[in-house]
């Protein structure tokens, strides 16, 4: 008996997704051994903690395509970029990664619902949740890296947030839990 509840086309893209999820985690690996050898011990952890998350975002997908009876496909990631030139490059290399796999989960949503698939579109909403935060994490890091000095920040600049993110937590506040009280 086929208990595959997914269509060839959308099995297919959840398991590029997957592979995306797990490239992103290599990306963050990479990106995090270089700051350990530029001595960012706490931009280091941020992004070392960020490649497990991203591999935990790969597991979701793997364990949705089996929970759905589907096959999982593992595939090869390509090698991480060149590594970054400095922090401002780092994290403008971080945003731009996580802009990118928006784009990616947008198309999943877009296409579970023409599909009409909603199991999985609402398996999906987590994600566009999830990178709404990513997004705005990095690009609250790169605004904190501009207000430092951006390229020519200073080395106690880049002390104080290397030493920040060591300990920062790994979720953005959302606009979303925003009111008039609480801008």
């Amino acid at each position: 008996m086929n208990t595959n509840r997914l269509s060839e086309t959308l099995c297919a893209s959840l398991n590029k997704q997957m592979t995306k999820e797990a490239h992103a985690s290599q990306i963050y690996l990479s990106y995090a051994s270089w700051a350990d050898s530029e001595g960012y011990e706490g931009i280091a952890n941020f992004l070392f903690r960020h490649a497990q998350e991203e591999r935990n975002h790969m597991m979701k997908f793997l364990e949705y395509i089996l929970e759905r009876g589907a096959k999982v496909k593992v595939e090869a990631i390509p090698a991480p970029p060149d590594e970054p030139s400095g922090v401002q490059d780092c994290f403008e290399k971080v945003f731009a990664q996580e802009i990118d796999n928006t784009k990616w989960i947008y198309k999943l949503v877009k296409q579970s619902f023409e599909e009409e698939d909603w199991a999985t579109w609402h398996f999906l909403q987590w994600f566009v949740k999830e990178q709404t935060e990513e997004e705005t994490l990095a690009l609250n890091l790169l605004d904190k890296i501009k207000i430092a000095g951006g390229s020519k920040a200073s080395g106690d600049s880049l002390y104080k947030i290397d030493k920040d993110l060591k300990d920062m937590p790994d979720d953005a506040e959302l606009a979303e839990t925003k009111t008039a009280a609480k801008p």
